[in-house]
């Protein structure tokens, strides 16, 4: 839910104006409460106009905030268009994300909110009272309108910032490890899954979407609620179709009644959060992939950047090798007994090696400069992990360079520039079979 917000433009604006409105009910009465008792300072720095001066401050404050406002939205919906076409539709979430954007239009909407709530309070006089104006409401909202000046002029600052290819690739660089933390720590433990090896049974998904998250505290309690093992085979990330099966089960006394089946697969759709639009909630290949996208955006004839897919493809190798330093790969739970109940299912490194080789081969050795950039990529996971590195991954490592040094030759680079890649890509390929360390993982 919190990551769903986050990435939403209205909700900080939102309650700005329900804070703006209450504020501007409240400054009119503290204004009549404290009428005559503040010292002649304070008296002299606040609004010393009469009923007609404040009526028209504040309608000119709510006009111009609206214009700002549209102002605003405008640039940031041709910001949003821009990184979509220009980059990735993807990087359009870690965009919308971006507190400074929430703030800005909070700031410009209370500003707008308030003056129209003060605006209610301002009598003239007439037969049934004496006029009344609230200098310090009024006050409030001149100073309200020099802050919402100064933020658009911040606002201009940022979003030339933001526009930024280089701004965006960090943005999704940060929000990848982010999720790194918390899906693979770093003193995450690398185990194997505890798999039966008896029939299972198969439970299905009750709706369609993208798998955006598993709480692993109701998939545990449903597991030991049901005395079961429990499986869920779909990563976070993964399609998942109605009807399909994602998860799968095994009783600890025989199959399950056809009842506790049922209650179990309702539990655990219970457990799953979906929707149509990854995220990098739990999902961590999405970050690999909003680079991956970047990459490959750039290389299209259409772009034709290869700087740009250089600088991706340079984000890209810190996060695989801050995978490769990782334990990876699926998560079991156990209850307070210390029992194995369940197993959630993570990408291994070898996996999002894959996912990130299979484009980088296909794309990259068009241009010398991004080839060269690929085959830097392998030997900086390959020395970084070297402590590390399991005979898995070398394995994985070994393929995929064989894989490059085949790119290379089929490429239409200058015969040179091959040489020269293929010099690198055996000298790497010499690192890698050299013996693993005493210290690697098996």
């Amino acid at each position: 839910m919190r990551d769903s917000l986050r990435a939403q433009l209205w909700p900080v604006p939102l309650l700005a104006i329900v804070l703006a409105v209450a504020l501007g009910q409240f400054m009119p009465f503290l204004d009549q409460v404290l009428d005559g008792a503040l010292p002649p300072t304070v008296s002299g720095v606040l609004f010393g106009g009469g009923p007609g001066a404040a009526r028209s401050l504040l309608e000119t404050i709510s006009g111009s905030m609206v214009t700002v406002t549209s102002l605003t939205f405008s640039l940031t919906v041709v910001t949003l268009q821009l990184a979509s076409s220009q980059f990735s539709p993807r990087l359009l979430r870690t965009f919308t994300s971006d507190r400074f954007v929430h703030n800005t239009l909070a700031l410009f909407l209370a500003t707008f909110a308030y003056a129209l709530t003060v605006l209610r309070s301002i009598r003239v006089d007439s037969g049934d009272g004496d006029s009344f104006v609230p200098e310090l409401a009024v006050t409030l909202a001149f100073v309200l309108t020099l802050a919402s000046v100064v933020g658009l002029v911040l606002f201009l600052a940022h979003l030339a910032r933001q526009i930024r290819v280089e701004t965006m690739l960090r943005d999704v660089h940060r929000e990848n490890d982010r999720t790194l933390e918390r899906i693979f720590p770093t003193d995450r433990r690398h185990e194997d899954a505890p798999i039966p090896a008896s029939p299972a049974e198969s439970l299905h998904i009750t709706s369609s979407g993208f798998l955006l998250s598993v709480d692993w505290r109701r998939v545990l309690a449903a597991a030991t609620t049901a005395d079961a093992f429990v499986v869920i085979d779909s990563h976070p990330g993964a399609s998942l179709i109605h009807g399909m099966p994602f998860a799968r089960v095994w009783g600890s006394s025989g199959p399950l009644s056809a009842g506790r089946s049922a209650k179990l697969q309702e539990h655990l759709n219970g457990a799953v959060q979906l929707g149509f639009e990854r995220t990098a909630t739990q999902d961590v290949a999405f970050g690999l992939q909003q680079l991956l996208d970047v990459t490959n955006k750039a290389l299209s004839p259409g772009v034709n950047d290869p700087t740009t897919a250089v600088h991706a493809l340079s984000h890209l190798s810190a996060v695989l090798a801050s995978i490769a330093r990782r334990a990876t790969g699926p998560e079991t739970l156990s209850d307070d007994d210390g029992r194995p109940r369940a197993v959630l299912t993570y990408p291994t490194f070898v996996e999002l090696l894959d996912l990130a080789m299979d484009q980088v081969i296909t794309y990259a050795f068009t241009d010398p400069r991004t080839a060269d950039r690929a085959v830097a990529m392998l030997r900086e996971i390959t020395i970084t992990s070297g402590p590390h590195r399991s005979a898995e991954q070398r394995e994985a490592l070994l393929h995929h360079l064989s894989r490059t040094g085949g790119a290379i030759d089929d490429s239409s680079l200058d015969d040179s520039i091959k040489e020269q890649l293929s010099s690198r890509v055996t000298a790497i390929g010499d690192l890698l079979r050299e013996p693993l360390p005493v210290a690697s993982r098996s």
